[in-house]
């Protein structure tokens, strides 16, 4: 077990060098640093001076080097538009989202899980097409569409829930919703999938040939079989959820990490574009061991195999 937890730390760092790298050199091809930050009217002695302050006029790999080394310490700079320290930001900005993810998990979770057992169990029935109907929908519609929509049914014409902002319980209720949708199509499909075989196995039958009562049958045997494709999806759509709060954050202005990150594009603040991406990954990939360790640990053929 140590040692499957040890090699999936390593691919991880691995994982995040390279991202570094990509992301270093993506964000200077767009544009020259120096430029976004002096005003109209700057000296070609302003710009060498601004470019000298902020390091640019260095050999690139030495640019790099500098630029892990401070990450690692936990410094990305300052952001050119507020002035303030890119980790300040980040550290504001960051247990919002992570507020907002848990809060659509459980929503998810709460969802799909009962819908999904209840399609396999009734195969065929109004129910199972219904969670079908729900599925194809919910990973078919745009999300910042469906939160637009909400935005127009219960904010302009019930006036029941707020627009924006984190105040109060109903304020998650909208964005934790749109993030979840996705989540709760891929989970009901692929636990009605995973629970039609579970039930159509052997064992399955066996315990019913013994007396085993249904509700037994069901929830103790077949859905306990059938929850390990959902942790392995439910990793991936963190990387899912992080991207898609990008834009859900921008509709239910949401002062989270995706906002912050589409106020740094818009203003091409590469300091903050770079902190923000590194901190997203971070997280990522600290879900992603999370997810693998428990998937090992349900599953021990996973770590014999490494």
């Amino acid at each position: 077990m140590q040692r499957y937890i040890v090699v999936r730390l390593f691919q991880n760092i691995i994982a995040l060098v390279i991202l570094s790298v990509i992301i270093f050199f993506l964000v200077r091809l767009s544009g020259d640093p120096a430029l976004l930050m002096l005003p109209e009217g700057a000296t070609k002695q302003h710009y060498e001076e601004m470019r000298a302050q902020m390091g640019l006029d260095k050999p690139i790999y030495v640019q790099y080097g500098i630029f892990v080394a401070s990450a690692v310490r936990g410094d990305f700079g300052k952001s050119i538009r507020t002035k303030r320290p890119v980790i300040a930001s980040i550290k504001e900005a960051l247990p919002n989202s992570i507020k907002l993810v848990v809060v659509s998990m459980v929503m998810a979770i709460l969802i799909s899980i009962p819908l999904g057992v209840m399609a396999a169990v009734r195969k065929g029935s109004s129910i199972d097409t219904f969670a079908r109907v729900v599925a194809g929908l919910g990973q078919s519609l745009p999300t910042f569409w469906v939160g637009l929509m909400l935005i127009q049914l219960f904010v302009i014409y019930l006036r029941i829930l707020p627009a924006s902002g984190m105040e109060t319980w109903k304020h998650y209720l909208m964005p934790a919703f749109c993030l979840a949708i996705y989540l709760v199509a891929g989970v009901v499909r692929l636990l009605r999938s995973s629970m039609l075989e579970a039930l159509d196995s052997e064992y399955i039958k066996m315990a019913r040939i013994k007396g085993v009562s249904e509700r037994v049958v069901v929830y103790k045997h077949a859905l306990r079989n059938s929850l390990l494709p959902i942790l392995s999806f439910g990793g991936m759509y963190i990387a899912i959820m992080i991207t898609g709060a990008i834009l859900i954050e921008t509709v239910f202005a949401w002062p989270g990490i995706g906002r912050l990150a589409y106020r740094a594009i818009v203003s091409q603040d590469f300091p903050l574009i770079q902190g923000v991406v590194m901190a997203a990954a971070a997280v990522v990939m600290t879900a992603n061991l999370i997810t693998d360790i428990l998937y090992s640990f349900f599953d021990p053929r996973i770590r014999h195999q490494v």
